[in-house]
């Protein structure tokens, strides 16, 4: 406090959105066909990077396997490339350190995980940013500890028993920005909401694009302060308070006759 009151100039509100580790659970009432829709954009859109853009995606075993089937046909058919060609579904990451840390986690993944699916990358790749979108399966619910800032999807199955520990094992990383839900239960969409720390929920869509005065947008914890973009409420972070007192007595007032 003595370093901010000796601060010169005025002390300057700080609001931020950061990165997410961001979370889709599908439960074996889900819909395969929009599950795969809304995981494919959700993953790939932008390729990858986008804060809000799904990393994990949480299927139980009993609609696992024909799931991640869905997903490969799904992942091979989509056209990686030159981003201003309108044939191309997935274009470059953003810069030459973005590839390389991609292709370092990449091997990692091929020692200890299971590589699911790699869309087929057009000829000429190697010149540039452009890297193989990829389904991965992982051994355990807890194998991320932070953010994989692009086109990689890891898949984990759980046993819906055991919904609670999945879901504290996500939580307990520290992140809130996005979380995905999809179901026909209500309540199973409201139990997941409640147990993983979320800015913004999805419940059967995409987990990205969210809609400025629609879809205030903005996470918790390691995923932001607290105030959302393109809401009201934050207009009030940058406002500050002010509260006066005037003593109305010294200057002859009658407070009784004032405040009637």
């Amino acid at each position: 406090n003595r370093a901010l009151a000796n601060r010169a100039g005025p002390i300057i509100p700080f609001i931020a959105e950061t990165g997410g580790l961001n979370g889709m659970f599908i439960d074996t009432t889900a819909l395969k066909e929009q599950v795969i829709d809304d995981v494919i954009l959700s993953a790939f859109g932008s390729s990858g990077q986008r804060c809000s853009a799904l990393r994990l995606l949480y299927v139980p075993h009993d609609a696992a396997d024909a799931l991640v089937d869905g997903l490969k046909g799904a992942l091979e058919a989509q056209v990686v490339g030159d981003p201003t060609d309108p044939a191309t579904d997935i274009g470059p990451v953003i810069d030459a350190d973005a590839k390389a840390m991609l292709e370092t986690h990449l091997r990692r993944l091929e020692g200890d995980a299971k590589i699911v699916a790699r869309a087929q990358l057009p000829a000429g790749a190697d010149k540039g940013h452009v890297f193989a979108p990829t389904i991965a399966e992982v051994p355990t619910p807890d194998y991320l500890e932070r953010e994989v800032f692009g086109p990689i999807l890891h898949v984990v199955r759980y046993e819906p028993s055991k919904l609670k520990e999945t879901a504290a094992k996500l939580a307990a990383r520290g992140y809130g920005l996005t979380l995905g839900v999809h179901s026909r239960i209500e309540a199973f969409a409201d139990e997941v909401t409640r147990l993983v720390p979320a800015g913004n929920v999805y419940i059967n869509r995409s987990i990205i694009g969210a809609v400025v005065g629609v879809q205030p947008f903005g996470g918790e914890g390691l995923s932001g302060t607290g105030p959302k973009a393109g809401g009201p409420y934050s207009l009030i972070r940058y406002a500050s308070e002010k509260a006066i007192s005037n003593n109305i007595s010294a200057q002859g007032g009658d407070p009784a006759l004032l405040n009637l």
